[in-house]
């Protein structure tokens, strides 16, 4: 099988690792207070058309490193424009990327709607897309652009971690993994994983074999499982499954993982 159609096949099954898990832990996405939604934006898919995000771009005079960000599959709700104007704040141009193109679900049942409806070829270039149009920006550092993603979002992120060299990190939290050889053998950028032992989308043993790929193929992987914890543990709206300690640890790791990959010692504007 041809390493297109082996991770199509992965795109495939998505979904499946974030609905059960969200089914047990929330039906209805709650509200919270507003966050700045950062600037619309559109760029050229490579599948035609043209995908959309939203950016935050700290003001500066100098190339920085920048963030792609690919939401649960919940879309661009409220915790994933916190989650973009945090980056922002830490000094990276960020860029959400919004693969529902403008619907964000409510409900368990919109969620799953939206998801399963979702083109994966489409999702996949429009990621793809995200990170051509920031490594055209005169205000990005073309070398230092990572991927980020959480459940859904996180096999996106993997996904463009094997379909683009030139990226510079990536980091999975709780999303859809391979472990097929010529997946794993795409991957060049050093990649950070934050998983929960007892997420029963994404099975410790997954990890696992996931991390025992990554090792035999020579590869950089930083993958933790944390005790305890389910699906969607960094997630305060997940108030089932949400785990504070865990969230907290899992974000640290992220921010040494970004400095030190991405050279982040921010330029001053």
């Amino acid at each position: 099988m041809r390493r297109r159609d082996l991770v199509a096949l992965t795109l495939a099954v998505l979904t499946a690792a974030c609905a059960p898990e969200q089914t047990r832990t929330e039906s209805v996405a709650p509200e919270r207070a507003p966050a700045s939604s950062g600037s619309a934006v559109a760029f050229p898919s490579t599948l035609g058309g043209n995908a959309s995000g939203y950016l935050y771009a700290p003001q500066t005079s100098v190339r920085k490193p920048a963030v792609i960000l690919v939401p649960e599959w919940w879309g661009v709700n409220e915790w994933i424009h916190e989650q973009a104007d945090l980056y922002a704040k830490q000094g990276y141009v960020t860029l959400v990327a919004d693969l529902y193109r403008g619907k964000v679900a409510k409900t368990m049942e919109e969620a799953h709607e939206l998801s399963r409806a979702l083109p994966e070829d489409r999702a996949n270039a429009d990621v793809k897309a995200a990170f051509s149009y920031l490594s055209s920006r005169n205000d990005v550092d073309p070398a230092r652009i990572a991927v980020l993603g959480w459940c859904l979002g996180g096999g996106y992120a993997l996904s463009l971690a094997t379909a683009e060299p030139r990226l510079a990190a990536a980091v999975v939290n709780y999303g859809r993994l391979v472990t097929d050889p010529a997946s794993v053998a795409a991957i060049h950028a050093p990649l950070l994983g934050n998983f929960g032992a007892a997420d029963r989308g994404i099975p410790p043993d997954d990890v696992h074999a996931f991390e025992t790929a990554m090792k035999n193929a020579g590869k950089e992987a930083d993958i933790r499982i944390f005790d305890h914890a389910g699906h969607a543990f960094m997630n305060p709206s997940n108030k089932e499954g949400y785990d504070a300690k865990a969230a907290a640890a899992a974000q640290e790791r992220i921010d040494g993982f970004f400095a030190e990959k991405l050279r982040a010692k921010i330029p001053n504007s």
